[in-house]
């Protein structure tokens, strides 16, 4: 099998591209186009001959017509995910994520109907009118980051309703694991934490999610793709088990053997209604249709996580008093 992952330079895109090249997979990872030849985390993936990284942008659709050539399965990871920087900038969300989404899948069709995992996000759901949140949970728009998701996700899936491209949509809930950046929750604190700052700045530590280790949810990835009963659903990848960012925090510390400040800081914060107070993912669907389960609790994917972002040639890569929007 030869698969096409798009954003195979980002955190869960780079863990994926290990995994399936670890499964006997020839892998055409995309890097987003720059002048410096960088190619992000896939940097840190070793050299493989059934490996080739191209680079690019999913903008365009020449560029997605040539790429999906000779490609048996897409694992179209590419989008803009930072939910601050949508406030800022959300025609760039639309661009990208629908826009590229729709690129992929018109290629794809084009191509004689190569299957598609699209990837969405738990955030499509905003906070949850009932837990735990099943794949028939109403889609809320709280910020243009995940309006642009379920535009992404609705595209994908018209594909698969008029025409018969055989599209999975793959909706992981809050990943987190090594490479992750430090303007997710997890690794802003770990980084502040290790980089021996005095205070730990915070936004709402009110909201609960459903934390997936980046290593099942590829596994998740894999489950779907490898199971034609996935087809022409969206299904989500989570673990069924619920903690609050305050909780998340404490055990972070207690891992770390911290006693540092904790510093509310208003810049984190979200707009009071785009806030997502409660993530609690059902993966009944998923289990039912592949058999997949996660396997690393949270205690030891956070221990496995602080281990990684411990080592200075990690940490070098981030710049903890830094808040990245």
């Amino acid at each position: 099998m030869k698969a096409l992952v798009t954003g195979a330079d980002g955190f869960i895109g780079s863990h994926l591209t290990e995994l399936l090249l670890e499964k006997g997979y020839m892998v055409r990872a995309l890097s987003f186009y720059n002048s410096f030849n960088y190619w992000g985390w896939l940097q840190d993936v070793p050299v493989n001959p059934n490996l080739e990284v191209v680079t690019g942008d999913i903008r365009d659709s020449a560029f997605v017509r040539q790429i999906v050539k000779d490609i048996d399965i897409v694992f179209h990871l590419a989008a803009l995910i930072a939910i601050p920087y949508s406030y800022r900038a959300p025609e760039s969300y639309i661009d990208t994520n629908i826009h590229g989404t729709l690129n992929i899948c018109q290629a794809a069709k084009e191509m004689g109907g190569i299957r598609v995992i699209n990837t969405s996000t738990s955030e499509v759901y905003g906070t949850a009118l009932y837990v735990p949140i099943d794949e028939k949970h109403p889609k809320q728009p709280q910020s243009p980051y995940s309006a642009s998701k379920i535009g992404a996700d609705a595209i994908a899936m018209s594909f698969y309703s008029a025409f018969g491209l055989p599209v999975t949509t793959a909706r992981p809930f809050n990943t987190y694991g090594p490479r992750q950046s430090s303007r997710a929750f997890i690794p802003t604190i770990i980084t502040q934490i290790i980089s021996g700052m005095k205070q730990i700045k915070v936004g709402d530590l009110r909201p609960t999610r459903d934390f997936n280790f980046v290593e099942d949810t590829c596994r998740g990835f894999l489950a779907m793709a490898e199971n034609d009963s996935t087809i022409g659903r969206e299904i989500n990848i989570a673990s069924n088990f619920e903690i609050s960012m305050f909780d998340t925090l404490n055990l972070i510390r207690e891992l770390l053997k911290s006693d540092i400040k904790i510093i509310a800081d208003q810049e984190r914060k979200r707009p009071a209604n785009s806030e997502v107070l409660r993530l609690w993912g059902d993966n009944s669907l998923l289990k039912k249709l592949t058999g997949f389960t996660p396997q690393i609790t949270f205690r030891t994917g956070l221990e496995v996580t602080c281990e990684w972002y411990r080592k200075k040639e990690n940490l070098a890569n981030f710049k903890p008093g830094i808040y990245n929007i």
